[in-house]
């Protein structure tokens, strides 16, 4: 049960402290791929501490659950895990209450996921219906970019099969040159790195724990850092000006450069960044922040298999 305490105060510290940490870091900014893998390392830790302790706090209540988790494991490294034959009285409790968290977790990504789908469906029947196939116009499902009539500059990416960029002719009236593949680059970037995914992960982990600073902290990051890696992408193929004037040309109409709330202010900045550009980090500093993040989700197991190592040594 020791061992399981630890990693619940391990993950617990983890899920307190590393916001904190994260949020003073100003490398996240010129480093925002790097920071979307540190973000998913964390996170990643807390949750393999909850799994863990959920299983050695099984183990120790229920004989049937720690015939499955120590199955093949000699009976030295059983003995040094402290077992109690009764069981600890809290250890079915903690079990029972982390198990009800993980399947908590999964019902809000699972609803996450079916309201995206429902959101996909209303936006694809609209497309259909704005811009109906016209009669001897074959459709062509390889075809990637829409045009819609609209006085309003927009530009969106429907994700599907197949996938298709949504463009208004407003967009296409105010845009000037290389802004339009600009937009083009910024929104194949969220797909092919499928940033969809990593907000629904933190979309749901925020609505099921809302208390919890790590997960509200991961859900806000991710949404400021993925656009960023996304105008990343779309600077280094296009020029960080033509990607700038891109974004200010889409959304200059909609009062986002003046007074506004912490959402829209984001656009402003990012437009700073990109006119502004700060030098990226060091190549050698890049390399080993990936890898001492890389080794974050290690130490929960470290200090869940540290008795019986000690015990097979």
């Amino acid at each position: 049960m020791m061992v399981a305490l630890a990693l619940l105060f391990l993950g617990g510290l983890t899920a307190a402290l590393a916001p904190r940490v994260l949020d003073r870091g100003a490398w996240t900014d010129r480093e925002p791929v790097l920071a979307l893998w540190v973000w998913q390392c964390v996170v990643a830790a807390v949750l393999l501490c909850c799994v863990l302790a959920m299983a050695l706090s099984a183990a120790e209540a229920w004989q049937a659950v720690r015939g499955h988790v120590f199955a093949p494991a000699p009976p030295s490294v059983i003995e040094a895990y402290a077992l109690s034959a009764d069981g600890h009285p809290w250890a079915g409790v903690v079990a029972v209450l982390l198990f009800v968290g993980g399947a908590w977790s999964a019902a809000m990504l699972t609803r996450e996921i079916l309201s995206a789908r429902r959101r996909r469906r209303l936006r694809r029947a609209e497309l259909r219906h704005r811009a109906p196939v016209l009669p001897g116009e074959e459709e062509r499902g390889h075809d990637r970019l829409v045009v819609l009539e609209g006085e309003r500059p927009d530009a969106w990416w429907l994700p599907g099969s197949p996938p298709r960029l949504v463009v208004t002719s407003g967009a296409l009236r105010r845009l000037r040159g290389r802004q339009l593949d600009a937009v083009l680059a910024h929104e194949e970037g969220h797909v092919r790195a499928r940033h969809d995914w990593l907000l629904h992960c933190s979309s749901a982990l925020a609505a099921a724990f809302p208390q919890v600073p790590v997960f509200r902290a991961f859900r806000r990051q991710m949404h400021r850092l993925v656009e960023l890696a996304a105008d990343d992408v779309a600077s280094r193929q296009h020029g960080r000006v033509t990607t700038a004037l891109a974004l200010v040309g889409l959304n200059e109409d909609r009062g986002v450069f003046g007074p506004c709330g912490p959402h829209v202010a984001q656009l402003p900045q990012r437009v700073d960044r990109l006119l502004g550009p700060a030098d990226r980090l060091p190549l050698g500093r890049r390399v080993r922040m990936t890898a001492l993040a890389s080794l974050v989700p290690v130490v929960p197991l470290v200090v869940a298999f540290v008795p019986g190592l000690n015990a097979l040594g």
